[in-house]
């Protein structure tokens, strides 16, 4: 079953120009991050996993709780193992939102990509406050999902 901010968030992002709209846990005991959402079902499938490499990416997504920006594949090909599938989709841009749970530990992921270049500051300020509406409905539904 899945949660209806998980749709709402969808919504909201789509309105932004966003792509491809993925929702991941985080399981930092397992070294990786489990999709529990995705706008795309046939290329990211529900219940994909990624393996959590300790890079630049965990630097600031995970370990700062910060955005994670990449606006061309330059910037993201050699962190995304799945960057052919990314680019041959079309998308050239990313924005990773780290989703705070209890006690400030960063419990998942928001996934945003589009076209090259799309993430400008402006645009990376509306994706947080989308994100910010709705953060702790979204930290509370992400707790809710049993894999």
């Amino acid at each position: 079953m899945t949660e209806p901010v998980f749709a709402t968030l969808q919504r909201a992002y789509e309105d932004e120009g966003v792509i491809l709209f993925t929702l991941s846990l985080i399981d930092e005991a397992a070294a990786l991050a489990r999709r529990i959402h995705t706008s795309h079902p046939k290329e990211y499938p529900l219940g994909g996993v990624k393996p959590m490499t300790r890079d630049a990416w965990y630097d600031v997504c995970i370990a700062a709780r910060a955005p994670f920006l990449a606006n061309t594949p330059a910037e993201f090909s050699a962190l995304f193992p799945d960057h052919g599938l990314i680019t041959s989709m079309g998308l050239g841009s990313c924005v990773n939102l780290p989703v705070i749970g209890a006690g400030g530990k960063v419990i998942g992921t928001v996934n945003l990509l589009a076209g090259q270049g799309h993430f400008s500051a402006r645009v990376v300020q509306d994706c947080l406050g989308i994100l910010s509406l709705h953060s702790a409905e979204l930290a509370a539904a992400m707790g809710r999902v049993r894999l």
